[in-house]
């Protein structure tokens, strides 16, 4: 019989390290997901998700309820802020190398729907957006991957983050305003179709 979330945190918390490894299941593509779009690298992204896993694993006796999710998300994102704060005191990455190929699942278009050509430029508005975004503070682009990434509430945003609303709102209004300025910036790289005249280019 499938054990639901609540029943699987408390099995994990008595030491079931099954029990744990299906939640690591559940979350793990979010986890990576968020990651990835915090640290713009795959290779780190993996690095700062299995190390949250770890953390969470070792601190699960403080989960008190709630969100688990959130609570979850929280781990990864203080563990992307460390991978982010190494990297600063350790430079390896060029402009360029944010320029990379996006590792995450592609859109769920319907492939049948999306010529080549339409295929290639979404793909070049997306690598154009993740190096605005990794030029974003940390808190801005935390709060932008949360809301027009993954599409979580203003409240659940909060409860990741650990901050009230109102701070997620300004840091999204903020983070969306410096993602246009970027884009405006560079709007000759923008493919045709995605210029700001044409779309919105904040909606992630």
């Amino acid at each position: 019989m499938a054990m639901d979330e609540e029943t699987l945190i408390i099995a994990a918390q008595q030491g079931d390290t099954t029990a744990f490894n299906r939640l690591v299941l559940q979350y793990q593509d979010l986890a990576y997901s968020v990651a990835y779009r915090i640290v713009s690298d795959p290779d780190a992204a993996a690095d700062a998700t299995q190390e949250a896993f770890i953390s969470a694993y070792r601190g699960l006796a403080r989960f008190r309820g709630g969100s688990f999710k959130a609570w979850l998300l929280r781990i990864v994102t203080n563990a992307c802020y460390d991978e982010l704060r190494r990297r600063k005191r350790h430079p390896q990455d060029s402009l360029e190398a944010l320029y990379i190929k996006d590792p995450l699942p592609a859109s769920p278009l319907n492939p049948s729907l999306e010529s080549p050509e339409e295929y290639v430029q979404r793909q070049e508005l997306g690598q154009l957006l993740q190096a605005a975004i990794a030029l974003l503070p940390d808190d801005q682009r935390t709060a932008l991957v949360l809301s027009d990434v993954q599409g979580f509430s203003y409240a659940e945003i909060a409860e990741v983050m650990g901050v009230p609303r109102g701070t997620v709102k300004s840091r999204l209004h903020r983070a969306r305003a410096r993602l246009r300025d970027y884009l405006l910036d560079r709007e000759e790289l923008l493919p045709a179709c995605y210029r700001l005249g044409d779309r919105d280019p904040t909606r992630v």
